[in-house]
């Protein structure tokens, strides 16, 4: 389906006069992916067929991941162009506003949501989840630590001795490791947007009203933002594509949802069904272009039924293997 795709990138191309690259993170419930580092050499593949260009295109689909490699990923791309736009036809959350802030201009369907800034802590010091594996932990909210200092500020708690009760309280739960790398990253993700939103905005007000709206007002993490309050409330360069451009964008990103069954949750019980064993192939996340080719992250191997006997009770439950052979990126080449 990528060489179909070929065809609506070049629509997309002349329509915004630029070299476009796709890139999507899928959110399939059970195979979900996210943003990462290791993708920069990806990106650089595609940008090296590029060459120095006036204007790039990032259309960006994602629920959000490392906010560091988010924001080389927007530094790689305005390191081959004068003009960096991102095109969001449906989500582009969390770490994926953060690439969004670093361009010039974004381009927003009316469904096309960005989110707020709030990166989780993971560690293995991360507290335990009841009832799960032991190597399951809870992800820490940066936000959330930040808002119970706050709640209790609120609920007469003054600074000095009953603030320090407060963390010791805290620190009874989460790791003082872990607290201690919410703040860096907190730190970190204010300092990364601060400096992507300063190559295009010159007032330092609005920038920081845009960092304090995505880090901490907006309340949640849930909290969707759609083009009218990113352009009227946030003061972003936003806007609507016309209906030849949504209609392109529409193409593409139904094509890719398709390939990643974005809308079918994954239930390995339900795919495999009534067969004892079958072989299965996901395509997890892409990067693509019109002259780099299509890097495709996939997901393969075995599913097989299997019947455990519990010792204790004699009871027999079914469950299902999964045997992975391969995990990783392929690549498909443009056709000649």
């Amino acid at each position: 389906m990528y060489q179909e795709r070929i065809a609506l990138y070049r629509e997309i191309e002349a329509a915004r006069n630029s070299r476009l690259i796709v890139y999507v993170t899928g959110d399939r419930h059970g195979l979900e992916t996210q943003i990462h580092p290791e993708v920069l050499d990806l990106f650089a593949a595609h940008l090296d067929t590029f060459g120095t260009v006036d204007k790039i295109s990032l259309f960006l689909y994602t629920r959000g991941g490392d906010t560091l490699g988010a924001w080389s990923i927007a530094n790689l791309i305005q390191q081959y162009c004068d003009d960096f736009e991102v095109l969001i036809p449906a989500k582009a959350h969390s770490a994926g506003t953060l690439i969004a802030m670093g361009a010039q201009s974004i381009i927003m369907t009316r469904q096309a949501t960005l989110g707020p800034f709030d990166p989780s802590v993971n560690t293995p010091l991360n507290p335990n989840i009841p009832g799960a594996l032991p190597q399951i932990r809870m992800p820490v909210s940066v936000e959330a630590i930040n808002g119970f200092i706050e709640l209790a500020k609120q609920t007469g708690v003054q600074e000095g001795a009953d603030l320090t009760r407060v963390i010791e309280m805290l620190t009874t739960h989460v790791h003082p490791l872990v607290l201690g790398q919410a703040y860096r990253t907190r730190t970190q993700i204010r300092m990364l947007g601060k400096r992507l939103l300063a190559r295009h905005l010159n007032d330092d007000n609005k920038i920081e009203r845009i960092l304090n709206f995505l880090c901490s007002e907006s309340g949640s993490h849930d909290y969707t933002i759609y083009h009218g309050e990113a352009q009227e409330y946030l003061g972003l360069n936003v806007s609507l594509p016309d209906e030849n451009l949504y209609q392109s964008m529409k193409s593409v990103y139904n094509s890719i949802a398709q390939v990643l069954q974005l809308a079918e949750p994954y239930d390995p019980a339900v795919f495999l069904g009534q067969q004892e064993q079958t072989r299965y192939s996901f395509t997890r996340a892409l990067i693509e272009s019109t002259t780099g080719g299509s890097y495709q992250f996939l997901s393969e191997g075995v599913l097989v039924k299997r019947q455990l006997v519990n010792e204790q009770n004699g009871v027999v439950q079914d469950t299902v293997q999964d045997n992975r052979t391969f995990e990783g990126w392929k690549y498909e080449p443009v056709q000649a």
